[in-house]
């Protein structure tokens, strides 16, 4: 299970109040829905003076075959376990099966948080 910071209920049921408001490195921000289209990147400043660079749409994956990786272009997404809305709206996240000029592949990488999608071939 994921908290975002401690329960609000204590052990015995009572309730436990908040001693301050959320600090901005406890602050979440919106999922990045990365799409299948003409590539376009967003950098994000993240925590540590370092940054991230986010796919907000992309057309191309780096495919890993028996003989090396293969840079292929994405068709569509074909498959998507986090939500099966996204597979209608062609949003690519991690653990989705896309297809590529090289065939079914599954994503290895997080492309809201990479910029970039690696995947799998799918043997079918």
């Amino acid at each position: 299970m994921k908290f975002q910071g401690r329960s609000t209920t204590k052990r015995t049921g009572g309730r436990r109040r908040r001693t301050h408001k959320k600090r901005k490195h406890q602050m979440g921000s919106s999922p990045t829905e990365t799409r299948v289209g003409e590539p376009r990147l967003k950098t994000v400043d993240a925590r540590g003076g370092t940054s991230k660079v986010r796919a907000i749409t992309t057309d191309r994956a780096t495919v890993a075959t028996d003989d090396g990786s293969v840079s292929a272009e994405v068709e569509n997404v074909a498959e998507n376990d986090a939500n099966p809305n996204y597979v209608r709206r062609n949003i690519v996240t991690k653990g989705a099966i896309v297809e590529t000029s090289e065939g079914r592949a599954r994503v290895t990488s997080r492309p809201g948080q990479d910029g970039q999608i690696n995947a799998v071939l799918v043997d079918e």
